[in-house]
């Protein structure tokens, strides 16, 4: 879409100009109204001014009208007693929003191209990138990543997008850090873990092993063993038990015979001087044999209830007197051993969850890392499918690269070449460009523009600041 004709009456310092759709060169001296038809133009497209006046001084109303060959007409009226007028009309017709459709068929940098060049750095990468066409919308990201990554500024070019959202300093990079972080230290305590325990533990062996109930058995195995000494002693003490049981009898025995015989001879001795007792004590020594008879009836029963007494005792005993004593040397040491695993137990338990805790981190820490590398990849895949208005144009760790080397690395005229082709984003637009002060510019550098400028078949219209007291108009 090319520029056909303009019309400028009263607006800024201008009393009336006219243009057609050739490029042209304005010069003149300061205050000869060079600047004011540049102003003028982008009033037109933008409804915006710097100045504080738009009306010529003295006038009541300003005007400007821009055609196109392809029939848009842009008229609009800048007023001091009442208010301004706009019309934009496409082949007669009335254009809806129109300065949503202006916006659309202008850049800002047609406008001012040479601002360009005084951008930061920051600020050329990111208007470069803007220029890759590309659609996307949030539900792209979501698609790819799965999430809406956080802290990114979403209202850049999805290469700038892409840049944040693998840097070092973003969201993913930062929570992968903080994530290995974590499993680093997870390990350490792991490996602190493993070099307490004993060598090759495995807790599943020893938690379900009850150490009471080990204990328990050889606490039986120490009673049984105790019976079992006791009835050795009582089988091998039998004999020596019932001698002197057999003994005691005899001894009493004895002592009864001793005590009749004594009786016996105290008797005879009363009787040889008691005669006058002598009936009486012989009836008294007839008795005495049944006497003795009854003692030794009492000490013989006596004597077998010892007997029996002794071989009861030694008969509760008999299962165990041919045992042997079963050795507990050996479980003691086991059930030591086991008391000791079994106190690794919550320490080996800590290790495992630590091991899980480790494992979830590892696949977190491969998910961030994924995700960063598809950031790091798309831009490619991107460069490949998308649009791209610059010849050369690469894109590598989110900076724009021409023919490999970034905007700063440039000269000045590759500079200047580039401030063009980014000015013009859309080659459906307007084809037009507005340059104030090309008086800034060498000779070489000048000539250079209007040259690329005619070579991408862009109408220009530029402003120079000569020694000459009136407006001029020189086509290029």
């Amino acid at each position: 879409m090319k520029v056909s004709r303009i019309v400028i009456k009263n607006l800024f310092g201008i009393t009336e100009q006219e243009l057609d759709s050739r490029s042209v060169e304005l010069i003149g001296e300061n205050g000869t109204g060079k600047t004011s038809v540049i102003d003028a133009i982008k009033y037109a497209l933008t409804n915006k001014s710097d100045r504080d006046y738009i009306v010529r001084n003295g006038e009541t109303e300003g005007e400007i009208i821009i055609e196109t060959d392809t029939g848009l007409s842009i008229n609009r009226k800048s007023r001091t007693t009442q208010t301004d007028y706009k019309s934009v009309k496409q082949n007669g017709n009335i254009v809806p929003s129109p300065e949503a459709f202006l916006r659309d068929i202008i850049t800002p940098l047609q406008l001012q191209p040479m601002e360009f060049m005084r951008m930061g750095k920051k600020e050329q990468n990111a208007t470069i990138l803007n220029m890759i066409d590309f659609p996307w919308n949030m539900e792209t990201i979501r698609e790819w990543f799965g999430e809406i990554p956080a802290d990114v500024n979403y209202e850049q070019n999805i290469l700038a997008v892409l840049n944040d959202i693998q840097a070092e300093n973003g969201t993913y990079f930062q929570s992968r850090q903080d994530v290995n972080r974590d499993i680093r230290a997870k390990k350490s305590v792991v490996e602190d873990i493993k070099k307490a325990l004993p060598v090759d533990y495995d807790g599943s062996q020893w938690e379900n092993v009850n150490v009471g109930e080990l204990y328990t058995h050889i606490e039986k195995i120490r009673k049984s063993n105790e019976q079992i000494e006791k009835a050795k002693r009582l089988k091998d003490g039998y004999e020596n038990k019932l001698r002197a049981i057999e003994a005691d009898r005899d001894i009493a025995l004895s002592a009864l015979n001793s005590e009749m015989a004594a009786k016996e001879r105290n008797i005879e001795t009363q009787l040889a001087t008691l005669k006058e007792q002598i009936n009486s004590l012989e009836k008294e020594k007839s008795g005495l044999s049944s006497v003795r008879a009854d003692r030794e009836k009492v000490i013989q029963s006596e004597y077998r209830e010892n007997v029996a007494k002794h071989e009861a005792t030694v008969m509760s005993y008999s299962d165990f007197a041919d045992m042997e004593p079963q050795p507990v040397d050996a479980l003691l040491k086991k059930a030591e051993e086991t008391e000791k695993m079994k106190s690794h137990i919550n320490e080996w338990r800590r290790m495992l969850s630590l091991q899980k805790d480790i494992e979830e981190l590892t696949k977190k820490s491969a998910s961030y890392t994924e995700k960063i590398e598809k950031a790091r990849n798309l831009p490619g895949e991107i460069l490949e499918k998308a649009t791209i208005p610059i010849e050369g144009l690469s894109v590598k760790d989110g900076i724009p690269l021409i023919n490999g080397l970034p905007v700063s690395n440039l000269s000045e005229g590759e500079k200047l070449d580039l401030c063009i082709d980014v000015a013009i984003q859309n080659p459906a637009g307007l084809q037009i460009i507005l340059i104030d002060g090309v008086e800034k510019l060498s000779t070489e550098m000048r000539e250079r523009l209007y040259s690329k400028c005619k070579e991408k078949g862009l109408q220009f219209i530029s402003t120079r600041t000569t020694d000459s007291k009136e407006l001029t108009v020189i086509e290029l």
